[in-house]
This record gives structure tokens, C-alpha cells and sequence, in this order.
């Protein structure tokens, strides 16, 4: 009766040590490859969503603040969102980026078909004509893990910049469950 208890904890024991990392790293590497892997798999694309802009809160003069959300429903298979949409503001020839609200944790948020979430451009109005703003006329969006992209047009005037129009004083939420 004993020798079965005794195989078993050297069994156990043994399966043990040979999971045990070599110290290269690699185990780690490899876990996280796979992981990144999976994650991307299942990303949200722009195709198996719908995606809404407004109402908006538009900024009524030049360094007024406005807000514009936008609304994600999946309509395909559960798909996942992590981190940031990635915004491009576009005045023709001139593109910018708008980075993420550093002062924001994004979360991992999971959607079951016809879950829906949100997120927010932040923006400050600049002065037409100044070439430190930017005059946008459309808005890009992709979200993360996917390259298909949507455009919007941008009807909230233009976007002042930090220090020059390439640089919009402006920002994106983090994904966000919406609704109950």
C-alpha cells in the first residue's frame, strides 16, 4: 500500500523538475509569445464590429475643451479589446496621432457578441488659420491587435497643438464596458 503513495510523489516530483527553466529565459519567452499569439487571435477587428461617433460635446472656441465619444458594438464572435484605439487625425496632407490618456489604466475587457463599449477623444479647439493647429477633416480609427481601420469625418473644428500641429492637444480613453 505504501509503494503507491511513494511512486506518486516521485512522479509528481520528478514532472517537477523537469518543468523547471534552464535559466535562459526561454520558457518565459516562450509563454509569452503564445500568449501574445492568443491575444491577438481573438482581437476585435473593425469588420466584426460597429462603431459609432457622437453626440458630441464640441468645443465652441479656440481653447475650449470638447469630448467626442465613440460607441464599439461587436456583432460577430466573442473578440477582446486591450488598451488604446489607435487615432489618426487627418487635415489633408497632415496627419497626427492622438495618444492615449496617460493618466488612464486600460483594462483587458472581453465581448461577447452584441456587448458593447466606449471610448473618448479629449480635445482642445485650436485657432483656424494657425499653424499651430491642426485642421482636421477626418478621423482614423483601428483598434489594437487589428489593421483594418474606419474613418470618421471630424467636424469639431481644429485641434491645437502642444507645440506645433503634428503634436494635437488631445487624448484617448481606454476601452470601457458600457451600459449595465
Amino acid at each position: 500500500m505504501r509503494a503507491i503513495p511513494i511512486a506518486v510523489t516521485a512522479l509528481v516530483a520528478a514532472l517537477a523538475l523537469t518543468a523547471c527553466s534552464d535559466g535562459g529565459g526561454s520558457d518565459t519567452k516562450a509563454t509569452a509569445s503564445a500568449t501574445d499569439a492568443a491575444a491577438a487571435a481573438t482581437a476585435c477587428e473593425i469588420g466584426q464590429v460597429g462603431l459609432e461617433v457622437g453626440p458630441a460635446s464640441e468645443a465652441p472656441a479656440a481653447g475650449d475643451t470638447g469630448i467626442v465619444p465613440f460607441t464599439i458594438t461587436n456583432s460577430g464572435d466573442q473578440c477582446t479589446l486591450e488598451g488604446f484605439p489607435v487615432i489618426d487625425l487627418n487635415a489633408g496632407e497632415a496627419t497626427a496621432t492622438v495618444a492615449g490618456d496617460e493618466a488612464a489604466q486600460p483594462e483587458k475587457l472581453t465581448l461577447a457578441k452584441d456587448d458593447t463599449a466606449t471610448f473618448t477623444i479629449t480635445y482642445v479647439r485650436g485657432e483656424a488659420a494657425d499653424a499651430k493647429s491642426l485642421d482636421a477633416k477626418t478621423v482614423k480609427i483601428s483598434l489594437p491587435g487589428a489593421t483594418a481601420t474606419k474613418d470618421f469625418p471630424w467636424s469639431y473644428g481644429p485641434v491645437a497643438g502642444k507645440t506645433e500641429a503634428s503634436d494635437p492637444d488631445a487624448s484617448v480613453s481606454p476601452f470601457q464596458h458600457a451600459g449595465d
